[in-house]
């Protein structure tokens, strides 16, 4: 849920994006991407997912959104490659 517009002593609304972004459910923050970036290629999604607070869709379609791949050496260690 968005917050309320803010009022300054001028009586103009403001909005503060800040707030906005935080409070959105399922917002991604700079610190989820880059733990993401450096999570994917090398665990199960699953772990990852947990680890970050976040149903495993959400880190699928978000990794794949950001075109990340797990590993050469992670697929071999399933036995996929």
């Amino acid at each position: 849920m968005i917050p309320p517009p803010r009022v300054d002593p001028l009586g103009i609304g403001k909005r503060s994006h800040k707030m906005a972004r935080t409070k959105i459910k399922g917002s991604w923050t700079r610190d989820d991407v880059r733990r993401l970036k450096r999570l994917f290629s090398n665990r199960p999604t699953a772990e990852v997912a947990d680890e970050l607070g976040r149903p495993t869709e959400a880190v699928k379609k978000k990794a794949s959104r950001m075109g990340l791949r797990k590993s050469g050496r992670y697929m071999k260690s399933l036995g996929r490659i």
